[in-house]
């Protein structure tokens, strides 16, 4: 494994540790042509844009209604599902997200 010197996360491949040194660095080579925000990888940027766009390609088959961001979509799906998965540590409550 690749380990990065600043953090030690641990990387499988060389290519993934590059990436995420430049997190440390500050290195966001992709710019958003419609704002100033940069990113780091290609995809950011890709995920990014659909602020711009509005294109909303993950839908929810239980209501219908459509996100940009699978994570929002499967963050989502719990209103209908009930699962709970954060607890606190304090109470033991569980909850659906996870709130600092």
């Amino acid at each position: 494994p690749y380990q990065c010197p600043e953090c030690g996360i641990q990387f499988m491949h060389s290519s993934e540790l590059k990436r995420h040194q430049m997190r440390h660095k500050d290195e966001k080579p992709y710019q958003c042509g419609e704002c100033v925000k940069s990113f780091v990888t290609r995809k950011e940027l890709q995920v990014h844009e659909r602020v711009h766009t509005g294109e909303k390609p993950f839908k929810c088959g239980e209501c219908g209604n459509c996100f940009s961001q699978k994570q929002n979509l499967l963050m989502h799906e719990r209103r209908h599902t009930g699962e709970k998965p954060y607890s606190c540590i304090e109470c033991g409550k569980s909850f659906a997200y996870k709130e600092v």
